[in-house]
C-alpha cells in the first residue's frame, strides 16, 4: 500500500505516524521541504523515500513528486498529513490523481468556518450567529442584531491568526483601517467554557477512539491577550458532549481521520458548536491521548489507514494535562522546582516549536494526575508568575 505523507517531520512528534505507517506493512512517502538529512533517524526509519521541493506550498511541485512516486511505486493509496495546513494541498492531489479519500469539491465544508456553520446546524446543534463580512455597513447592521463584542475571524483560517474581538465602535474603525485582505466572518461574541471532542474514525466512519479536554481559555485570548494556556483531558465525558460530538461527526461524514469538535459551554449549561477541524488535536494533544490511555494514537490511526481492525481498549484512568510557560514571562517557581514538587506527575516536559508558541507556549508540561484537583494544583504552581 503506497502512501504519500505531507510534512513528515512537522510537528516533530507527528513523525510517529510514518513509523507506524511503515511498521503496518506501508510504503511511505514523504514530501518535504526540509533536507532528508536533518530529519531525525526514527523518522527515516519510517519513510521508504523522502522527496524534497523547495516550496511546499508550490502545488506543481507535489504534484511532479507524487508524478514520481507513481513512476516508481504504482497506483498511490492514500495521502495524509494530519496537518490542517495541507487540507487543500491533499484534496487536490487526491483528486488529480484519482486517490481515495476528500476530493477538491469536498473540502470546503471542513475549511471555510461559514460552511460549518451549515454542517453544524443539519446536525441540529446550536451555533453562534454569523454573516460573512463584506461592507462596514454589514458590520453595523450585524452589531446591531447582536451587539457588541463581536468577533471577526477569517472564513479561511487556521488557529486564531488574524482574529479580533472588536468591543466597540473604536475598535470597529481600527479593524477597517487595517483589515488584512482576507474574507471574514462576523461572530456574536459567546461567553464559555471551550471544550472539545476528540477522536479518530476508521473508513465507514465508525469512531473507533473518543476523548474530550477542557480549555483554560480560548487561542483567540491566549494570543491576543498574551496568556498562558493550560488544557486537560476528561475522564468522564458529558453525555451532551458525546451525543454533539457524534452528531457532528457524523454531519461531516469523516472518514479515516482524526476529528477536532470544539465547542462553547455557556455559563446556562449550553453546548454551542464553534469549529470542527479534521485533523488530530493540535499541539502535543495526540501524546496526551497516549499517556491518559495508556494506548498508542498513532499505531491505531496507522492500523485505519492500511485498512486494519482496530479494537482500542481504554478506560480513561488520567486527566492528562498540557500547561505551557512563555519566555516573556516572569514565574516564580523555576523548572527544578516544579520537577522536585511535581516530576511524579510529569510524564513529558520540553521546548515547544516558535511556530506555536504564541498560542501554547514556549516551553510545555504533560501532567498525569487522577483528579482534577491535583491537575489544577499542578497548573497554579508551574505558572504562577511574579507579582501575582
Amino acid at each position: 500500500m503506497n502512501i504519500v505523507y505531507l510534512s513528515p517531520h512537522f510537528p516533530p512528534n507527528y513523525y510517529l505516524f510514518c513509523v507506524h505507517l511503515k511498521q503496518a506493512g506501508a510504503n511511505v512517502l514523504g514530501i518535504g521541504d526540509t533536507a532528508y538529512d536533518h530529519l531525525r533517524s526514527e523518522l527515516k526509519e519510517g519513510l521508504t523515500e523522502y522527496y524534497r521541493v523547495d516550496d511546499m506550498s508550490d502545488y506543481d511541485q507535489l504534484l511532479r513528486a507524487c508524478g514520481y512516486f507513481t513512476h516508481i511505486y504504482g497506483k498511490l493509496d492514500r495521502v495524509a498529513s494530519n496537518n490542517e495546513h495541507w487540507l487543500e494541498s491533499e484534496a487536490g492531489l487526491r483528486t488529480d490523481f484519482n486517490i481515495h479519500g476528500l476530493k477538491v469539491h469536498q473540502i470546503s465544508r471542513l475549511i471555510l468556518k461559514s460552511e460549518m456553520k451549515k454542517q453544524f446546524r443539519n446536525a441540529g446543534i446550536a451555533v453562534a450567529r454569523g454573516k460573512i463580512l463584506k461592507r462596514h455597513e454589514d458590520a453595523l447592521r450585524f452589531i446591531e442584531t447582536v451587539g457588541y463584542p463581536v468577533v471577526f475571524k477569517p472564513d479561511r483560517g487556521v488557529g486564531a491568526a488574524h482574529t479580533f474581538r472588536i468591543d466597540n465602535e473604536g475598535d470597529l474603525d481600527r479593524f477597517f483601517e487595517m483589515k488584512p485582505a482576507f474574507r471574514y466572518i462576523m461572530e456574536e461574541f459567546v461567553t464559555g467554557t471551550i471544550c472539545s471532542f476528540d477522536g479518530l474514525a476508521d473508513r465507514n466512519g465508525t469512531i473507533v477512539f473518543h476523548a474530550a479536554h477542557v480549555f483554560s481559555q480560548g487561542i483567540m485570548e491566549t494570543v491576543n491577550e498574551d496568556r498562558d494556556m493550560f488544557y486537560y483531558s476528561m475522564r468522564e465525558i458529558p453525555e451532551d458532549l458525546e451525543a454533539a460530538g457524534r452528531s457532528i461527526v457524523d454531519a461531516f461524514d469523516i472518514r479515516e481521520r482524526f476529528f477536532h469538535v470544539e465547542f462553547f459551554r455557556t455559563p446556562d449549561g449550553r453546548l454551542v458548536a464553534l469549529e470542527m477541524n479534521a485533523r488530530p488535536p493540535g499541539g502535543l494533544t495526540t501524546d496526551m491521548i497516549n499517556y491518559a490511555n495508556n494506548i498508542d494514537i498513532y499505531a491505531a490511526w496507522a492500523r485505519v489507514m492500511t485498512g486494519q481492525p482496530v479494537n482500542l481498549a481504554y478506560s480513561r484512568p488520567y486527566h492528562c494535562a498540557y500547561i505551557g510557560r512563555k519566555l516573556n514571562k516572569s514565574y516564580i517557581h523555576s523548572h527544578r522546582e516544579i520537577m522536585q514538587e511535581y516530576g511524579y506527575m510529569i510524564v513529558y516536559h520540553g521546548p515547544i516549536d516558535s511556530i506555536f508558541s504564541a498560542a501554547i507556549g514556549n516551553y510545555g508540561y504533560l501532567v498525569n494526575a487522577e483528579s482534577i484537583e491535583k491537575i489544577e494544583a499542578a497548573a497554579r504552581f508551574i505558572q504562577e508568575k511574579s507579582g501575582g
